[in-house]
């Protein structure tokens, strides 16, 4: 099995005073699945997509980490 870790966790908010830290694929997938705020859009499923792909050994990393980025932006709950 392949490490997923990210060099640096993703944090997102949850509400005004709770956050999330998501630290790889795996988490970012379960995210994405259960608790995304808004399914569909562009980004969501490129980031579902690389999340997958990465888990699966087929995508890096960073590029997954990358997607959920993008994704986390579009939805606005990327923390500053």
């Amino acid at each position: 099995m392949s490490s997923d870790l990210w060099d640096k966790p993703i944090e997102l908010m949850i509400d005004s005073d709770h956050f999330r830290s998501v630290a790889n694929s795996r988490d970012a997938i379960a995210y994405l699945m259960s608790s995304w705020p808004t399914k569909g859009g562009k980004s969501f499923s490129a980031a579902r997509r690389a999340c997958l792909g990465a888990i699966d050994g087929k995508v890096d990393s960073a590029t997954a980490k990358r997607a959920f980025i993008r994704a986390a932006m579009e939805a606005g709950i990327l923390r500053p």
